[in-house]
C-alpha cells in the first residue's frame, strides 16, 4: 500500500486550511459537510483570523495543532501553496488536496508558481492531489471533501481529470438506483501524484471492486501499464481516454510513426495490460457496475431468454456486434424447454417464451435453471419486461415476480455463471420490487439490450485477458548479437538515422528470420552478373535511398520483372525517376529480389513512444497500409500470447484463418 496516498484518501485526521464562517466559501462548506456526515476522524480548521469555525476550535497554523494530521484540504489562493507545503512538511502531514487554479494553465506566471510548488513538495516530503481539483472523498469513512450530496457508499472507485465527470456519474447512479462509490480523487493538473499511484492505491483498497479512470493525458504511461498489469489480476480496471484524436501524437514520416499517433495505440496498450477501455462515456458506469458484480468467465457463448421477439432480436444483434457467440443449445436442453414452454415458443437460442410468463413469471426461473445447467452455455441474458408483469398485467403477480427474482439470484450463485437482466421497467419509479431484489443480490439490470451486451462482452474480454496475463509472462529480450551490433555501428558511423533495406534484411537474418535473397545493383555490371543467374524468375526492384522512404510515390518500384533486357530498362527508369522525385536524394543503388509467389504482406515496426516507451506495431502491409490503418499495437516487452492477440486484432479477412494467425504470430514474436 502507498502509505502517503493511504493517509490522504483514507485520512483519520484532516486540516481545513482556509476554513471559514462564510457559507459561500469552500472552507466553510468542507467543514460543514464533514460534520453533517459525521466524519469519524478529527477536523482541524485553520484560520488565523477567527477562534472557531462551526463550533470547532480554529488554529492559526497547522503547526499550532498538537495532534498528528494525516492530510490537509487547502482552500487558500494558489500563491499561498509553497508556504502551505512548507508548514505541512514541518508538521509531518502526508499530503494536501489543493483546490486553487492558476498554475501551468495560465502561462508563464503560473509555470513559475508550479515549479515552486513542485520544489516545495519535494523538499518538504508532502504529496499533492491537484491543484485545480474539485477534491476527494472516501464514503466508507465518511470523508467527503467534494461536497456532492445524495451519493451512496459502494464499490466503484473514481479517478478523474474532470470534475464534471464525477457529477455525471453520481447523477446517473442516483437516477437508476446505483451503483455506490468508494473513493474519488480529482487529479486536476496532476502536479505530483500520477495515475499509476492512484491505481496502486485502488488495487489494494478492499472497499473498491472496480477502479474507474477518466484520463485526458498520461504523464508516465509506462508505469501505469506496469501497475495495471498487476492490479487487473485482482480486479477489473475501467478506463475512458478522452482526446482520442490527439493521443500519442508523434512527428514522424515512417508508416509506424504516423500510425502510432492514434487513439488505437493507447487503447491496445491498455487492453494488453488487462484494462477495460470504454469508448462511449454513457457506458462507463454500467460496465463498471457489471464487472464489479459478475463472476469472471472465459467463455463467450451466451443464451438469451426473452419474453418478446423484438428485444430478443436486438439483444442478438448487440451480442454478435460485440464479438460474442450465440450458444448452441444441447438436444436435452431443447427437449426440456419444450416440455414447459407454450407450443408457439422458440426453443432455439434466442429462447422466446411467447407469452408464457404473462401469468406465470416463475417460468423465467425454470427456463433459467435449464439453460444454466447446459454445458454449452457460458453466460445467460434475460431480456424484455422482467419485473413489470404486476404493473402491466395483474398486480396479484407481484409476489410471484419477487419469488422468481429470489430463485434467479439463487441460480446465479449456484451455477457461478454470469447472468444479466435487461428490463424496460428498470427505468420506472418507484423501482419494481422484483428488480430491487436482483440489484441488491448483485445481478446487474439494464434498461436497453445494447449496454447489457457490451457489459457481457467486456466481462468476457477481461476474463480472457486476466487468464492470458497469468499464463503467458512477458519475456525480456536477450543481449544483441555481435553481427547485429556491427550493422548498427556501421549505420551510426555513417551518421545515418535509418537502415537501408539490405541492412535490415541482414539484421533480421542474424536473428533467424527467413528473408528472401537480394542483391544491391549499383551498375549495369552488377545487373549483368545477377541476370546470368536468375534472369527468368520474376523479380522486384526498388530504389535504395534514405531520402526516398515512400518509394511507390516516387515511381521507384517495379514488380514481376523478368529477363535481362527488362531488368536493365527498369534499372535505368528507377534511377531517373528517383532523380526527378528528389534531385538531392542520396542514391545507394537498386535492390533486386525474387518475388514471393504467395503469402500475406504485413508491416512490423517498432517506435519509442514518448508516453509508453518501446511499442511494436503489426498489421496489414502494402501500399494501402496508411489508408486502411489495419494495425494493432503492443508495449515491449510482450508475451507470446500478446503476439497471437495482435494478429487476431487485425481486421483483414486474410488474417482470420487459424493457420495464418499462428504463423504470423510466430513471425512477429521472432521479429521482436
Amino acid at each position: 500500500m502507498n502509505s502517503d496516498l493511504d493517509r490522504i484518501l483514507s485520512a483519520n485526521s484532516i486540516a481545513i486550511i482556509g476554513a471559514s464562517n462564510n457559507p459561500a466559501k469552500r472552507g466553510y462548506q468542507a467543514v460543514k459537510k464533514l460534520l453533517e456526515d459525521r466524519f469519524a476522524g478529527s477536523i482541524y480548521p485553520i484560520n488565523p483570523k477567527t477562534p472557531e469555525v462551526l463550533g470547532l476550535k480554529a488554529y492559526a497554523s497547522v503547526l499550532d495543532v498538537a495532534d498528528d494530521i494525516d492530510m490537509a484540504l487547502v482552500c487558500t489562493p494558489a500563491k499561498t501553496l509553497p508556504d502551505v507545503l512548507a508548514d505541512c512538511g514541518k508538521k509531518g502531514i502526508a499530503g494536501i488536496v489543493a483546490l486553487a487554479a492558476g498554475f501551468n494553465e495560465i502561462g508563464a506566471e503560473g509555470g513559475t508558481l508550479t515549479a515552486a510548488c513542485i520544489e516545495a513538495a519535494r523538499v518538504n516530503n508532502v504529496r499533492i492531489v491537484g491543484p485545480n481539483t474539485n477534491g476527494v472523498f472516501n464514503l466508507h469513512n465518511r470523508m467527503n471533501l467534494v461536497g456532492v450530496n445524495d451519493i451512496e457508499p459502494g464499490h466503484i472507485g473514481i479517478v478523474s481529470q474532470s470534475g464534471n465527470m464525477l457529477v455525471a456519474f453520481t447523477t446517473e447512479a442516483n437516477r437508476r438506483g446505483g451503483p455506490g462509490f468508494s473513493t474519488y480523487a480529482g487529479v486536476g493538473n496532476q502536479l505530483d501524484i500520477r495515475f499509476n499511484e492512484y491505481l496502486e492505491y485502488f488495487g489494494n483498497d478492499e472497499s473498491t471492486k472496480v477502479p474507474v479512470f477518466y484520463i485526458e493525458g498520461f504523464k508516465n504511461g509506462r508505469h501505469f501499464l506496469d501497475v495495471c498489469r498487476e492490479v487487473c489480476q485482482k480486479k477489473p480496471v475501467v478506463i475512458y481516454k478522452s482526446g482520442r484524436t490527439e493521443a500519442g501524437r508523434i512527428a514522424a514520416v515512417s508508416h509506424t510513426g504516423a500510425l502510432a499517433g492514434r487513439f488505437n495505440l493507447t487503447r491496445d496498450l491498455l487492453r494488453q495490460a488487462g484494462a477495460t477501455v470504454i469508448e462511449q462515456s454513457d457506458r462507463i458506469l454500467s460496465v463498471a457496475e457489471g464487472l464489479g458484480k459478475l463472476p469472471t468467465t472465459c467463455g463467450d457463448r451466451v443464451a438469451i431468454l426473452a419474453d418478446g421477439g423484438g428485444h430478443a432480436a436486438i439483444a442478438t444483434d448487440a451480442l454478435i456486434e460485440n464479438g460474442l457467440t450465440l450458444a448452441t443449445l444441447s438436444d436435452d436442453t431443447r427437449k426440456r424447454l419444450k416440455e414447459i414452454l407454450p407450443q408457439s415458443a422458440a426453443s432455439q437460442n434466442p429462447i422466446d417464451v411467447a407469452g408464457g410468463t404473462d401469468n406465470n413469471p416463475d417460468l423465467f426461473a425454470r427456463c433459467a435453471c435449464i439453460l444454466l445447467e447446459d454445458e454449452n452455455i457460458d453466460n445467460l441474458m434475460i431480456v424484455g419486461m422482467y419485473g413489470g408483469y404486476a404493473e402491466r398485467f395483474n398486480e396479484d403477480l407481484l409476489n410471484a415476480e419477487v419469488e422468481t427474482s429470489e430463485r434467479v439470484v439463487a441460480l446465479a450463485k449456484r451455477f457461478g455463471k454470469p447472468l444479466i437482466v435487461q428490463s424496460v421497467y428498470n427505468a420506472t419509479q418507484p423501482e419494481p420490487e422484483p428488480i430491487k431484489v436482483l440489484k441488491k443480490s448483485g445481478i446487474p439490470v439494464f434498461v436497453w439490450p445494447e449496454p447489457a451486451a457490451q457489459c457481457m462482452a467486456e466481462l468476457v474480454r477481461y476474463s480472457k485477458s486476466k487468464e492470458r496475463i497469468a499464463a503467458s509472462p512477458l519475456i525480456e529480450p536477450g543481449s544483441p548479437m555481435e553481427e547485429a551490433i556491427a550493422i548498427i555501428e556501421n549505420v551510426q558511423f555513417e551518421k545515418r538515422d535509418s537502415l537501408y533495406e539490405f541492412e535490415a534484411r541482414d539484421l533480421l537474418g542474424a536473428y533467424g528470420i527467413a528473408v528472401p535473397p537480394c542483391i544491391v545493383v549499383r551498375s549495369h555490371a552488377d545487373l549483368g552478373t545477377m541476370c546470368g543467374e536468375s534472369s527468368a524468375n520474376p523479380m522486384a526492384m526498388k530504389i535504395i535511398s534514405q531520402d526516398i522512404l515512400h518509394k511507390t510515390d516516387a515511381d521507384c518500384v517495379r514488380l514481376k520483372v523478368s529477363g535481362a533486357s527488362s531488368l536493365s530498362a527498369n534499372f535505368e527508369e528507377i534511377l531517373e525517376n528517383a532523380k526527378s522525385y528528389d534531385a538531392d536524394a542520396r542514391i545507394e543503388g537498386v535492390l533486386v529480389s525474387p518475388m514471393a509467389q504467395s503469402g500475406v504482406e504485413v508491416i512490423i515496426g517498432v517506435i519509442h513512444d514518448p508516453i509508453f516507451g518501446p511499442v511494436v506495431m503489426f498489421g496489414l502491409g502494402g501500399v494501402y497500409v496508411e489508408a486502411l490503418e489495419d494495425v494493432s499495437f503492443r508495449a515491449l516487452p510482450m508475451s507470446k500470447a500478446d503476439a497471437r492477440e495482435m494478429v487476431k486484432d487485425v481486421q483483414s479477412p486474410r488474417f482470420r484463418d487459424r493457420g495464418v494467425i499462428k504463423s504470423r504470430a510466430a513471425l512477429l514474436y521472432t521479429a521482436i
